[in-house]
């Protein structure tokens, strides 16, 4: 899963929201780091309301008629794999940056 749709099920995971909601809400959690656009986001909501990750409903938000769209059964355990592969992903960076780093401070590992 990629990580900008890890994002969009991470923000959903906390509360049912409209897609421009999870665009920002996505922008807020990562700092700025993933500013997702709204073109990004709707067909990655409208993929996984497909698969049955997401359920929606309309609501009336702010005046204006909305899709709401909240995670189902399904949607919450593929956030729970999700989390567990990005940690795995996330450790092999850590060691990566480990021994890079050890490289580094090792001045007979660098050719000359």
């Amino acid at each position: 899963m990629s990580l900008s749709k890890f994002f969009v099920l991470s923000v959903l995971h906390r509360k049912p929201m409209h897609g421009y909601e999870v665009v920002q809400a996505v922008e807020r959690t990562t700092n700025g780091c993933c500013s997702p656009s709204e073109g990004t986001v709707y067909p990655v909501l409208n993929e996984f309301e497909a698969g049955g990750y997401l359920s929606s409903d309309t609501q009336v938000v702010q005046g204006r008629s909305r899709k709401v769209y909240a995670l189902t059964d399904k949607g919450r355990h593929a956030f729970r794999v999700a989390v567990d592969a990005w940690l795995e992903a996330t450790e092999c960076i850590v060691a990566s940056r480990r021994l890079a780093d050890a490289a580094s401070a090792d001045p007979e590992s660098e050719e000359t």
